[in-house]
């Protein structure tokens, strides 16, 4: 079975579209193109570039990508700065345009980020506030 796939993602940046994809997908490569996104749980210099610049993301939660490059030069110096610096941009852009990460443009520049939560929720329920049959 083939998906026609039309999507038409208008960000709140100055009020352009930003990304448009039109494709014919068969399911495996629907499925293969929109998974979700692994987070490698260590730094691995054998990994592929997607899983180290997720990783370096995940370390610092929200940056740019010079700073999300300077994360990896720290894991690992010994990779070329110029090549991950593009590499990152890409993936990047790449995975935000996906919906797979979340990112702002702050001063014309974009900060990603995992959307990850790092503070519990501190509310509580009313129990007696609830629709029948929730409780």
């Amino acid at each position: 079975m083939l998906i026609r796939l039309k999507i038409l993602i208008c960000f709140k940046t100055k009020s352009r579209v930003l990304f448009y994809l039109n494709m014919i997908l068969s399911d495996q490569q629907f499925r293969e193109q929109f998974k979700p996104l692994h987070i490698p749980p260590h730094y691995d210099s054998n990994d592929t570039e997607q899983n180290k610049i997720v990783f370096a993301l995940a370390q610092i939660n929200e940056g740019t990508v010079a700073t999300v490059t300077e994360e990896l030069l720290k894991l690992d110096s010994t990779i070329d700065k110029n090549y991950f610096t593009n590499a990152t941009a890409k993936t990047l852009s790449s995975l935000f345009e996906k919906g797979l990460i979340k990112g702002d443009e702050i001063d014309g520049e974009m900060h990603y980020n995992l959307s990850k939560i790092t503070h519990a929720n501190d509310g509580s329920v009313d129990p007696n506030l609830l629709a029948p049959g929730l409780d």
